[in-house]
């Protein structure tokens, strides 16, 4: 049922009732498939996304490349598991590349978010680099498109 995994992860406030018509299946089918989802870990949560500019809500948000020293016998898992669990983090990932770890935190300022880099991430045993990278502007999360509906006007002068 990997369509009915496809459709809520476009909209995930779509009803029972509204699967059962879109796919042709029994509301308690759609109902017992998705119940099993989560209880099995596929379905992991759901999440509104908001575009913050358009409120009275300040906040940044930071991209962290951290470089590490994998753990003996648990590999990077150990120490994404240390760095995961504050609660500033909201995304982590591990990476190909020039960097081992990408980590997107928020805080309220960019004075808050150097203090987590500084006196939480850099100070861990196996952290070995860190660069910070601001986010200026979201265009798009999650497929979603952010923005306002203004329209740019620059080189149409008359």
């Amino acid at each position: 049922m990997d369509k009915i995994l496809q459709i809520l992860e476009d909209n995930a406030n779509l009803t029972h009732e509204q699967l059962a018509v879109m796919l042709d299946k029994e509301v308690g089918d759609i109902k017992n498939i998705i119940e099993k989802y989560e209880k099995d870990g596929i379905i992991v949560g759901y999440k509104t996304l908001i575009d913050w500019e358009k409120t009275d809500r300040e906040y940044v948000t930071a991209l962290i490349e951290v470089k590490v020293v994998p753990q003996r016998d648990r590999g990077f898992d150990i120490v994404a598991e240390k760095i995961y669990h504050y609660p500033e983090v909201k995304s982590m990932y591990l990476m190909s590349g020039a960097y081992d770890f990408c980590v997107i935190l928020e805080g309220r300022t960019m004075k808050e978010v150097a203090y987590f880099v500084a006196q939480k991430l850099s100070p861990l045993e196996f952290v070995t680099g860190t660069a910070t990278h601001f986010v200026l502007r979201k265009y798009k999360n999650d497929g979603a498109v952010y923005g306002s509906e203004e329209v740019d006007l620059r080189g149409n002068c008359n």
